[in-house]
This record gives structure tokens, C-alpha cells and sequence, in this order.
């Protein structure tokens, strides 16, 4: 079982520059990947994405990169667009004369016109790049792949403790179904009695119809057997190297349905108290699969 959750960092030098790839992933239904590549480096984007994909399915994604050069000092080298900046001043100059308005194109102005003043390192060839970034990317992706490893048992961990307290109440349900019939009869009998009437003998028509319709509507044997089924089907889940996120989601989304169910259908207290109960629990189960890749 593996988390949405992680961070994960690899670098790569190659030909003087500096590639540092970072990945950060969060919960997210369908699977998402934002690319954030220096501009350079753009023509990368689908290779990066196909490379996330053949070990992600689950979660948003969000990839990081920076490329440095690598002198000695680290920093990247400073290019100024002068053409850029030449076209900049006679803009700047023909719509100073149009608006008749006075001024003059300093050199502070056009160094922060956008364009004229770059400190990114250039890459004539991104393809020649390829091999270093999926190598930061492989080391970025080992690192994301074992923290969410780490979170998943951990999550693996709660969910089962969810799954044990479910199966408690579930047996507790189990072993008091019986006895519902006989609660409702004893019931029945006693609201005749505080009614005032004549009590009808055990084997009266009236009452045995009354109480084998009350258990023919109250019956709740198929859906105790799907739920037992369903707390089988995540131990069976629980076990796979697969990603089972969107399984999860909906086994918890069934477990629930047929509790509703036995709510709806068990009109007794006792069941009625671990029907509240299990509503709880199975929340907190949903809370956490969402979580699951």
C-alpha cells in the first residue's frame, strides 16, 4: 500500500551546467503532473511526464527543475538581449514623441524591460539534456517512491485497526439478529398488554403473521454476508503491490451502502447503537483511503 504523499530530490552534472529535479505529490482523485522546467528545457516536458507516469498513478504531482551552470562561484552566467534592448529604447522613444511627453530612455530602464537582462545558463541542444535530467529525475523519483512507501504502511497500519473495529461491530450485529425477532414479539405483547386488551396465545394467527412479517423485513443476513465480503476483499487488496486507492474508495463506499441498509431495515436498539458506531468507523476508513494511491 503506497501513500499520494511524498518528496523526493535528485541532481545531475552534465557539460558544466547543473540539473536539480525536486517532486512533491499530494492527494488528488485522478492523476495530475505540473512541469516546471526552465525555459530551455521545455522541449523535455512529455519525456518527463512519461518517465513520472511509468511509476505514479495516483495523486498530483508537481516537478520542480533548476539548471545551473558550474563554475566555481556557482552562479549562472549574465546575458543581456541587446538587440531587445535597442528595440526597447526606439519604442520607448517614438511613443515619448507621439504622446509629446518628455523624458529619456535610461539604461535602468531598458534592464528592466522583460527580456533585455537574462542570468539563466543557455542550452543550444535541450535534447543533448535528456540523459542528465532522467537521471535527476530516476533519483528524485527512488527518493518520492520510498517516502511514500513509508507513509503507506502507516496507513496500511490505521486502516486495519479500522477494518478490525468494523468486523467487531459487525459480529456483534451477526450474534444479536436472532434474538430481534423475539425482542419484537416481547415488545408487541407488551404493548397489548399496557393497552388493555386480551393477550393472544403464542400461537395465535394474528401474531405469528405480525412477526413473520417483522422478520421477513427485517432481515439482514445478505447484507451482514456482503460485509463480511468486503472487509475479505481489503485484506485481499491490502496485500497487492498495485495501486488500489480507487478500489478502496469503493469498498468503503459499499460498506456503507449496506450498513444505510441494516439501519434502515433492524429496527432495534441494540443493532441500532452499532449501526451509529460503524458509521463512524467507516468514516474514518473513507478519510484515510483517500490518501492511497
Amino acid at each position: 500500500m503506497r501513500s499520494m504523499t511524498g518528496y523526493g530530490r535528485g541532481e545531475c552534472a552534465q557539460n558544466g551546467f547543473k540539473i536539480t529535479l525536486e517532486l512533491s505529490s499530494v492527494n488528488r482523485k485522478q492523476s495530475e503532473i505540473v512541469v516546471n522546467l526552465p525555459r530551455d528545457l521545455e522541449p523535455l516536458e512529455s519525456r518527463v511526464r512519461d518517465e513520472i507516469n511509468r511509476k505514479i498513478a495516483r495523486g498530483r504531482l508537481t516537478v520542480r527543475a533548476t539548471l545551473q551552470s558550474g563554475g566555481e562561484d556557482g552562479a549562472g552566467r549574465v546575458q543581456v538581449n541587446t538587440a531587445l534592448a535597442k528595440a526597447y529604447a526606439r519604442e520607448l522613444k517614438k511613443l515619448a514623441a507621439e504622446l509629446k511627453v518628455s523624458g529619456d530612455v535610461t539604461l535602468d530602464l531598458l534592464m528592466r524591460a522583460p527580456g533585455v537582462l537574462r542570468t539563466d545558463p543557455e542550452v543550444s541542444d535541450a535534447e543533448s539534456f535528456w540523459p542528465a535530467i532522467r537521471k535527476a529525475l530516476s533519483g528524485a523519483l527512488t527518493e518520492l517512491i520510498r517516502m511514500r512507501d513509508l507513509e503507506g504502511a502507516h496507513l496500511e497500519k490505521d486502516l486495519r485497526a479500522r477494518v478490525k473495529e468494523i468486523g467487531k461491530s459487525i459480529e456483534r450485529i451477526h450474534r444479536s439478529a436472532p434474538r430481534m425477532v423475539k425482542r419484537y414479539r416481547d415488545q408487541l405483547q407488551e404493548r397489548i398488554r399496557k393497552a388493555g386488551l386480551d393477550l393472544p396465545q403464542v400461537d395465535d394467527d394474528r401474531l405469528v403473521k405480525e412477526v413473520v412479517y417483522f422478520a421477513d423485513r427485517s432481515d439482514i443476513t445478505e447484507e451482514l454476508t456482503r460485509l463480511q465480503s468486503h472487509l475479505k476483499q481489503f485484506d485481499v487488496c491490502s496485500k497487492s503491490r498495485e495501486p488500489i486507492g480507487r478500489t478502496l474508495d469503493f469498498l468503503a463506499q459499499e460498506i456503507h451502502r449496506e450498513i444505510n441498509t441494516i439501519g434502515s431495515k433492524a429496527s432495534d436498539g441494540l443493532i441500532s447503537r452499532e449501526v451509529v458506531k460503524l458509521k463512524a468507523e467507516v468514516e474514518k476508513f473513507r478519510e484515510q483511503v483517500q490518501n492511497v494511491e
